[in-house]
């Protein structure tokens, strides 16, 4: 918006202050791109100027811009339109729209669009270099938020949401944390239900990119007609039921990470499109012409050997190669038995919490047991089983089946379970007469769960 009074400038935008930025000018008066070249080419590391969004858009492909400074008026393409496309392709940085001819109409339309501020014609010099500067001080707070939030992070000796104090676990944070300043794809590797999907968070929450989206897909969750439509989007009339167009789990991640788990699973069509994708940085959505600019960063993951898919030809070796820039691997929880208590204790606040019950103790010999047991489900399988001892009261001491045991390991496991948490209601309610209210009381749950449970059984 225009401003009515002068504010002064900070000396800060003098000399060598604003060297690391650059900045794109586009207009189309050559004595306006003239007046703002030579105000900021003493000021700024790189400024370059164009006549038109399209002429600007060539620069933009080349080099990086942390400003660009857009006339809305502009030879075909105008200044909004560009904004549009920019902020459509996941461009983050700063842009100041100039006009000498606006309405409130075009003020809204461009600050929705993602302008950073909106100034009319004929400015003061004091007004560009203030909003300027403006932007380079958010550019800066970001970048020193992001440095802050590591340093924490690195004193509190641990990562959110990773919990274990085993030395394989401390060696995989020490690389998450490496490796999540970089930009490099990672591969998630480690047996179903060991917590790939929490190690691709803390990447990301790690990361640059932490103040945009994370998107995570399940690759063998979607049906293989409907993947690529789902990451990459599609044009409207696309195909049959395609009534409007749609943006794909791509668009959603600019800027982001896009986590795709189970990448095994995608069908070789898709490996060929997300191979394409990965080496052009371009996505097109099914049935359009227009390629977008993707910038995101991939984590995949996979609880197969890809080496073993490659070689029966079920995964592309290129794509395998593209994948495998940094392969982190997350041990089974047999292998860091250390981590099982802390794991069962800190699933039982968050899962309390969460369900409104009191925690239950765990005793040595129910230590013990979690300890020793083999844990085919991992992580997953252990949360379920605090998540249904809440529910019933105690640790259930037939829960876990011995190591070794038949093959159905895990549903024998959760037979047990429901057959002591049956057993457990049951006695609870000829306790209280029957009254179900009251055995929802001592049981710790709602009524409407003892109901369920009841009409589960046939019970009622």
């Amino acid at each position: 918006m225009n401003h009515p009074a002068p504010v002064p400038v900070r000396p800060a935008g003098k000399g060598n202050a604003w060297q690391q930025y650059s900045v794109l000018i586009v207009d189309d008066e050559e004595g306006m791109r003239s007046f703002l070249h030579k105000m900021l080419a003493g000021r700024c590391g790189t400024v370059e100027t164009a006549g038109s969004a399209e002429e600007g858009r060539t620069l933009f492909n080349r080099i990086h811009f942390d400003l660009i400074i857009l006339d809305i008026s502009l030879p075909g393409k105008s200044g909004v339109e560009w904004l549009d496309e920019l902020r459509e392709g996941g461009f983050q940085g700063d842009v100041i729209l100039i006009t000498a001819f606006a309405d409130i109409d075009t003020a809204i339309h461009a600050l929705r669009a993602g302008a950073s501020d909106f100034i009319l014609k004929p400015f003061r010099v004091d007004q560009i270099l203030n909003a300027i500067r403006k932007c380079f001080d958010r550019a800066r707070l970001l970048r020193e938020n992001f440095v802050l939030r590591r340093e924490v992070s690195e004193l509190a000796g641990g990562i959110e949401g990773i919990v274990g104090c085993s030395e394989a676990m401390s060696r995989l944070c020490q690389m998450i944390k490496r490796v999540a300043a970089t930009p490099s794809t990672v591969l998630l590797l480690g047996e179903s239900g060991v917590g790939k999907e929490v190690a691709a968070r803390a990447l990301h929450s790690m990361s640059p990119r932490a103040q945009r989206p994370f998107v995570p897909v399940n690759c063998g969750a979607v049906s293989p007609e409907l993947i690529e439509s789902e990451l990459f989007g599609h044009a409207k009339g696309a195909f049959t039921g395609a009534g409007e167009a749609h943006h794909g789990l791509f668009y959603y991640a600019q800027g982001g990470t896009l986590f795709l788990d189970e990448i095994a699973e995608l069908p070789l069509a898709m490996q060929t499109k997300l191979l394409r994708v990965l080496e052009d940085r371009m996505i097109r959505p099914v049935g359009s012409t227009r390629e977008i600019p993707v910038d995101i960063r991939i984590v995949a993951a996979t609880n197969r050997s890809l080496a073993i898919e490659v070689k029966q030809g079920r995964f592309r070796q290129d794509l395998f190669y593209r994948l495998d820039v940094v392969t982190l691997t997350i041990p089974p929880l047999r292998q860091r038995r250390e981590d099982i208590l802390p794991l069962a204790r800190h699933f039982m606040g968050q899962l309390a919490s969460h369900l409104g019950l009191s925690g239950v103790p765990i005793d040595a010999a129910t230590a013990a047991r979690l300890e020793t047991y083999d844990w085919p489900g991992n992580v997953r399988e252990l949360k379920n089983l605090v998540e249904r001892s809440l529910i019933i009261g105690y640790f259930p001491p037939d829960a876990l089946p011995e190591n070794g045991e038949a093959d159905a390991a895990v549903p024998a496991s959760a037979a047990a379970l429901d057959a002591v948490e049956k057993s457990h209601i049951l006695e609870v309610l000829a306790a209280c007469g029957g009254n179900k209210s009251e055995a929802a009381r001592r049981l710790g749950v709602s009524r409407k769960t003892v109901e369920r449970k009841l009409a589960q059984w046939g019970a009622q």
